[in-house]
């Protein structure tokens, strides 16, 4: 899961954001994170200790008698895991917008990922595993490259995993989300739905929920996956018999692999290709409308002003036009395909998805080389 801002997003509600969510990385224009994790990293610090609990909070008590009455679940056991969650002041400030957006900068942006000691951790990451991220590609379609690019980008390979108690993260989100935020109508109840899914693991996991830390969004492991996407979509694959991203490297990687299929990873398609614009015929107002989304034929693509050359001539499927903004320099444009758009279901970020890609792409040439 860092707060990583989405370029003009027109999308579908998905199950687990930052992982987690454009709200949720650990990198971001927009903020203080996910996972997000995600950042020039800004640290992100988890208080040594909070005095105000739940315990006392009477939306989070009722809260919590109806969602042990619903899962059956002993209600003593509910109230006290999260009587004993800790409101967090400075977690209702990272998830807010800024008051003063910044400029958008890819090549800032890539600079923050693309760099010695992130590449250098990923050839040693691909070494390690490279039997497990083979068995990834042959099972799911997902390129090894990719794979090794998200837990690069997310966690620094397991370094980065997180220091809040999620219990507080989520609890926070639930019950005190700032009502000022713009989007706070949807957001809290999501959150209060990722605490629900983050006490149901800590019951199939046998998981002390006062133990478990993440991002301060509340999402977990080398992949930083929210709760609701643990459910979802985490697999045991090393077939050990439990499911384990905090410290199986296996489960991880198959993790990752299983998300992008289910977003619809197409095996062997790339995931965008360079594109110029001709001035002459450009439609710019067309192309960006359905902003990442592809929406558009090859033919009626080119006919708006996109020049395609190559491989890209024989694409079949629909397209998109990527703008990544230069800061005050003009932006930069990709044409982005289907899996650049699963890319951006793990985090709702074309600039997140291009970070991604590119450091895949650098590991694996150093590795060649």
């Amino acid at each position: 899961m860092t707060l990583l801002t989405s370029v003009r997003l027109n999308l579908p509600q998905r199950t687990g954001w930052l992982i987690s969510l454009c709200l949720f990385s650990t990198l971001s224009w927009a903020a203080p994170q996910h996972h997000l994790k995600k950042k020039a990293n800004r640290k992100v610090v988890a208080p040594p200790h909070a005095a105000e609990t739940y315990r006392t909070n009477t939306a989070a008590m009722d809260w919590s008698d109806a969602f042990a009455q619903r899962h059956q679940l002993d209600r003593e056991w509910v109230r006290s895991a999260v009587g004993q969650a800790r409101k967090i002041p400075a977690i209702t400030q990272y998830v807010m917008p800024p008051a003063t957006p910044g400029a958008k900068n890819w090549r800032a942006y890539r600079n923050r990922f693309i760099e010695p000691i992130r590449i250098q951790a990923g050839i040693r990451f691909w070494k390690s595993h490279e039997l497990t991220l083979v068995r990834a590609e042959q099972t799911y379609g997902v390129p090894a490259e990719i794979i090794v690019g998200i837990i690069g980008v997310e966690t620094l390979y397991g370094q980065n995993t997180g220091n809040f108690r999620v219990i507080d993260a989520l609890a926070t989100l639930a019950f005190d989300f700032p009502a000022k935020h713009p989007r706070a109508t949807e957001r809290q109840p999501y959150f209060s739905g990722e605490l629900e899914q983050f006490l149901l693991l800590a019951q199939r996991h046998r998981w002390a929920p006062l133990g478990i830390k993440g991002s301060y969004a509340g999402a977990m492991g080398w992949p930083q996956f929210m709760p609701g996407s643990w459910t979802q979509f985490a697999v045991d694959f090393d077939g050990d018999g439990r499911i384990d991203l905090f410290n199986n490297t296996a489960d991880a990687i198959g993790s990752v692999a299983n998300y992008l299929k289910a977003f619809n990873w197409q095996t062997g398609m790339p995931t965008h290709y360079p594109v110029q614009l001709d001035a002459a015929q450009l439609n710019m107002e067309a192309l960006m409308a359905p902003d990442i989304l592809p929406t558009f034929s090859l033919s009626s693509f080119m006919a708006k002003g996109a020049i395609l050359e190559g491989a890209a001539l024989q694409h079949a499927g629909p397209l998109a036009l990527i703008e990544l903004q230069n800061g005050g320099a003009p932006p930069s444009y990709v044409a982005g395909t289907e899996n650049f758009y699963a890319i951006t279901r793990y985090n709702w970020s074309s600039y997140y998805a291009m970070a991604v890609i590119e450091l895949g792409q650098e590991i694996k040439a150093a590795r060649q080389r």
